[in-house]
């Protein structure tokens, strides 16, 4: 037993059971209740695992009434501010800020494995001409295994190195080719000389008989989305991938199964419902009808990126995206669009009204996210698609922890059986 214990008392038999406090650096403690089943006999019941700490983490820490966001202790406006993408995956991957010639020599490894094997191009061109990108995404992706199943032996520390190298350095080229595939253009190839969110524009936006200068505000909001993307601690898929590496599986059917979790309405999809939502509204005339009808309970209706299941005070990403989403706005070209004059009127007042701010609904990163990246020109079917890109950085880096830890075992959640009892098989004629 630890110092810290809890102790449990059962109403059928009055018995009494001892469990340890499990703590952290930060946070709460948890019970450790792996001892219960056997000492006491009965399982523990929490839907969504909302209460439930199902490993140890050193990548990633949320307090979500303070609206706090670290990644490996760093806080997450620091990071989004002051550094690279490919410096914050170094970070959350190794667990250090990288020196100058640390990231000079990981940025040169990501760089040489962005191709994708020419024989990849068949498997693209069977898809149907307008498959979904993130149908094509989590397709190709889980593919991977077939081109690199020599170097895949996840007991292994360098090939676990490797694979979550390919990964980062591939699913972009692979993002912008489910993208082309998507309009009927010809795969972009990547380009060595761009920077990691540069490289990524080329692929989506130049073509052969047309070049494609990023523009630098665009790079540096894709760079600054990517960053508040890459973590965000145990959430749906990255528990997925969790769950799928806890088996053995290969790292590229981990990061597929993550993106299939992602692709739902209700995780990765949440900034693609903001612009629905806002076609919906249609007009900044019609703004003040819809915050009557988000406020009536009765009314199907729902305001989409407004407010957060894990912050229950202001999203520390939405800080941060908000300042870059507007000047977006104020200096991309192209970005006057009448929708985004009706998002803003939007933010305005529920920032200030009792309503909203009474019960902290303010705009999250969904918000500010999908906005962003329609004025940067990036079509809605591709807003997952995005996150996806991003968060892949923090699913290897879980992986990785995950098959280094000498405790992990296969996960196997329990269940509360609702079904009949026993009863004996009846012959078909007699039913």
């Amino acid at each position: 037993m630890t110092e810290k214990s809890v102790t449990i008392t059962s109403h059928q038999d009055g018995s009494q059971h001892e469990l340890p406090l499990r703590e952290g650096t930060l946070g709460p403690p948890a019970v450790d209740i792996s001892s219960l089943y056997r000492d006491a006999g009965f399982f523990t019941y929490d839907p969504g695992f909302m209460a439930t700490a199902s490993c140890h983490s050193a990548i990633t820490y949320i307090d979500g009434e303070q609206g706090v966001l670290l990644y490996r202790g760093y806080p997450i406006d620091q990071l989004a501010t002051k550094a690279s993408f490919l410096e914050v995956a170094y970070l959350l991957l190794y667990s250090e800020l990288p020196s100058e010639q640390e990231l000079l020599d990981f940025e040169r490894v990501i760089t040489t494995h962005t191709m994708l094997n020419e024989n990849l191009k068949n498997f693209l061109d069977g898809f149907h001409y307008d498959a979904h990108p993130m149908a094509i995404l989590c397709g190709v992706v889980g593919s991977l295994s077939a081109f690199y199943h020599e170097s895949i032996d996840v007991h292994d520390p360098h090939y676990r190195e490797v694979s979550a190298h390919r990964l980062i350095a591939k699913v972009p080229t692979i993002a912008a080719a489910a993208y082309k595939h998507n309009v009927g253009e010809p795969i972009m190839y990547p380009r060595n000389d761009l920077r990691y969110g540069a490289n990524f524009l080329h692929m989506m936006f130049a073509t052969p008989c047309t070049d494609y200068e990023p523009e630098l505000l665009a790079e540096k909001a894709l760079n600054l989305l990517f960053i508040l993307h890459a973590d965000h601690e145990q959430n749906a898929s990255t528990s997925t991938v969790r769950l799928a590496g806890s088996s053995g599986a290969n790292p590229f059917a981990c990061v597929a199964a993550g993106i299939a979790s992602l692709w739902g309405p209700a995780h990765g999809g949440a900034n693609e419902a903001v612009l629905d939502m806002l076609h919906q509204i249609g007009d900044v005339s019609n703004v003040p009808k819809y915050i009557d009808k988000a406020k009536d309970k009765d009314d199907p209706f729902r305001l989409m990126g407004f407010g957060h299941r894990v912050y229950k005070n202001y999203d520390p990403r939405a800080k941060i995206i908000r300042e870059v989403c507007h000047q977006v706005l104020e200096e991309m070209p192209g970005a006057n669009s009448p929708l985004f004059d009706l998002a803003l009127k939007l933010e305005e007042i529920a920032l200030n009204d009792d309503y909203f701010v009474e019960r902290k609904l303010y705009p999250n990163v969904d918000f500010y996210s999908g906005i962003t990246y329609s004025a940067l020109g990036i079509p809605r079917n591709m807003f997952t698609v995005m996150f996806a890109l991003a968060r892949t950085v923090g699913w290897v880096s879980h992986w990785m922890e995950m098959m280094s830890d000498p405790a992990n075992r296969i996960g196997r959640p329990r269940q509360i059986y609702c079904g009949p009892q026993q009863r004996d098989y009846v012959p078909i004629s007699k039913r």
